[in-house]
């Protein structure tokens, strides 16, 4: 049986899901939904989708559509997500999960009362030098985990673009921040590695006042664009972890981790792809950080039809998520990163919000 797929968002979800979902046997994306009609239209035309929706709740709805695609803003997002679950569909949820914990918890409440398979964007845990880091990891490359780094910087506004399709991200009251939209990506990555967090302490602030464009127009951003947060995991870990989307001369993305017998360094230039992050590896014997070489195996799937060297980028872990997630519908094996990974990440943004709020240690299992 094909499985039918509606996607929300002509913008990210027209450029990389819908490659993404086309590399996925037993899929077919058969609508699109903007917010009017003749840009749904257009992007339909465009695409070769055979419906247009301007109408989300219509396209949730319809009985010809078996999985439904969420883009958009976490705002507008969690109406979406709640009432397609709630019709029966299948979910695949972007990134933030949700606008703040209470929606978060209803979606995740919503999931479990659905019976359906949803899971979220968080891509980069199916890019092939994390899932090396943790192959190796659990052959005892690293020992007893000790501790590990995470930086998460990009330069976004310091010099924007009038055209960049995310300056909206100034405007409060839509769920984002520097600690929600990279902070989620990189505590799904966390929790992929090293497992669950039982504590945090944290600083969300504010570094550029004023976002100054080419032009001469001048925004003044309501949202935090800076957090650090320290994470005490379940393992004995601890984990610092810093993201910003205004960092100066900005090093993208890095992950390092080290324990009694060695370390791991996985960085990226920018967002982690699978073409630009690599790898580093030591152990006491070595000494020394040596490159480690990705094997073939986690370059390519004979389960989807596009490899890692394929353009636009995330198209490759993306369709390794999505497939995972047809074949958890079909009933072989779970997905991920599903749902409850989600709520569980959401619970450590609420944990670091209340901890800069309120100046203190904060556990998780206060986040209910």
């Amino acid at each position: 049986m094909t499985l039918r797929v509606g996607i929300i968002s002509a913008n990210w979800g027209t450029f990389a899901h819908l490659p993404a979902w086309r590399a996925v046997p037993g899929v077919e994306v058969t609508a699109v939904c903007t917010s009017r009609q003749e840009t749904a239209e257009a992007a339909a035309k465009k695409c070769g989708i055979e419906r247009a929706f301007w109408d989300a709740q219509k396209m949730v709805a319809d009985p010809d559509i078996d999985i439904v695609d969420c883009g958009t803003r976490p705002s507008i997002r969690y109406a979406m997500v709640l009432s397609a679950l709630r019709n029966g569909k299948h979910v695949y949820n972007g990134i933030p999960f949700a606008a703040n914990i209470d929606q978060a918890r209803e979606l995740r409440d919503a999931w479990h009362a659905s019976g359906k398979v949803a899971i979220t964007d968080a891509y980069s845990q199916w890019l092939p030098a994390p899932r090396m880091a943790k192959e190796l990891m659990q052959d005892g490359l690293i020992g007893k985990p000790f501790a590990a780094t995470c930086f998460f910087n990009l330069s976004l506004f310091n010099k924007p673009h009038p055209l960049f399709p995310y300056n909206w991200f100034w405007q409060g009251g839509h769920g984002v921040s520097a600690m929600r939209n990279l902070g989620s990506h990189a505590l799904n990555m966390i929790v992929f590695m090293f497992g669950e967090v039982v504590e945090v302490v944290a600083h969300d602030g504010q570094l550029l006042e004023q976002w100054q464009f080419p032009d001469g127009q001048v925004l003044k951003p309501e949202n935090n664009d800076f957090a650090c947060l320290l994470l005490r995991m379940k393992n004995g870990m601890v984990v610092q972890l810093q993201v910003s989307w205004n960092a100066t001369v900005a090093p993208g993305w890095r992950l390092e981790a080290f324990g009694s017998n060695g370390r791991f360094v996985a960085a990226a230039p920018s967002f982690p792809t699978s073409r630009d992050t690599t790898l580093h590896a030591g152990t006491l014997a070595s000494g020394r950080l040596e490159p480690v070489e990705i094997p073939r195996r986690l370059l390519e799937s004979s389960e989807i039809s596009v490899v890692a060297e394929a353009d636009p980028q995330p198209v490759y872990p993306m369709a390794l998520s999505m497939n995972r997630m047809v074949r958890a519908i079909k009933g072989e094996g779970p997905a991920h990163p599903d749902f409850d990974q989600a709520w569980s990440v959401e619970r450590v943004l609420e944990a670091a919000r209340r901890s800069s709020t309120e100046r203190r240690w904060v556990r998780i299992d206060e986040i209910v």
